[in-house]
């Protein structure tokens, strides 16, 4: 099977890596060219533009960073495309955009269907990422090779494109206040004059434990906050899981919250950096580092 893979940040480029360990031939193509030469080296092919990556392409995963940019690809690269080619739309990008793209999908009669990413950096290199899918289970079949290369579980949101979004962004408000609320913990702990690893050992495998609050905050303590998944992107999503929340009706008070812990962190440099440096707005907000923490 050949497959294309549109975008070669850090999910696009994990996933090309995967389909290449599964037997897949793999063409990619990302809009700043050097980031999608690396792959080169490891048996990809890198295309001088999308609409030459999808030509020869059997599934054409999307992995671009926002709506204009899935959407401007969309209207280059769908006709170029064969016409049974399948497009998998993996970009978070908001339910009105992700409309868009199905009916942009529709006029040039190509089929797209949803796999939207749920996992960070390691998960997409190894593998591992759970798909939340949406669109004709028969569809998913035919590209079976693809999506058993990157992922170890599959959640059908639906027979609609656009339930998969729907579930990738409950599932993104969920992450992003366990890990601002992990935060606040820790921090809250050292402000008080303990040791904020305490925090952690007091929930280890009691019904409130989570292994996320494990995983993020090692790196809150230590001050690492190497990118699997940049603030700023958690940042764009609350956007979009706030403008979906206000047209259904659902109250964004935490959202409005969320908004603005990532944003201070945004704006004080940590953009580039890990989720998990949302963490520096509850440290720097009590005058410095919490006693036993490092920002």
């Amino acid at each position: 099977m050949r497959a294309a893979v549109l975008g070669t940040g850090v999910m696009g480029a994990g996933m090309a890596r995967s389909l290449l360990r599964g037997g897949v031939e793999v063409t990619v193509w990302n809009r700043t060219p050097e980031r999608a030469q690396p792959l080169a080296a490891d048996g990809a092919r890198v295309a001088p533009s999308a609409a030459e990556a999808v030509r020869d392409a059997d599934a054409v995963l999307i992995a671009l960073y926002d709506a204009a940019a899935v959407l401007g690809v969309l209207g280059d690269a769908l006709p170029e495309s064969a016409e049974d080619a399948v497009w998998v739309q993996s970009a978070t990008i908001g339910t009105d955009a992700t409309r868009r793209a199905a009916e942009l999908a529709a006029v040039a009669g190509r089929t797209l269907v949803e796999a939207m990413l749920l996992g960070t950096k390691q998960p997409a290199e190894t593998g591992r990422l759970t798909l939340l899918t949406a669109g004709d289970p028969a569809v998913f079949t035919r590209i079976e090779p693809v999506t058993a290369a990157i992922s170890v579980k599959s959640v059908w949101a639906g027979p609609e494109v656009g339930a998969g979004t729907a579930l990738k962004l409950a599932c993104n408000a969920w992450i992003t206040s366990i890990t601002a609320a992990s935060a606040q913990s820790l921090a809250l702990a050292g402000a008080l004059g303990l040791d904020p690893t305490l925090f952690l050992a007091a929930i280890d495998g009691s019904p409130s434990d989570c292994r996320y609050a494990h995983a993020k905050g090692a790196g809150m303590l230590a001050g690492a906050f190497e990118p699997q998944f940049a603030l700023d992107g958690a940042l764009k999503d609350i956007d979009l899981i706030d403008t979906a929340a206000r047209g259904a009706g659902v109250d964004v008070t935490l959202l409005g919250a969320l908004r603005r812990l990532y944003g201070e962190a945004s704006l004080a440099g940590h953009g580039g950096d890990d989720m998990s440096a949302v963490y520096t707005s509850f440290a720097d907000a009590g005058g410095g580092t919490p006693p036993g923490g490092t920002a």
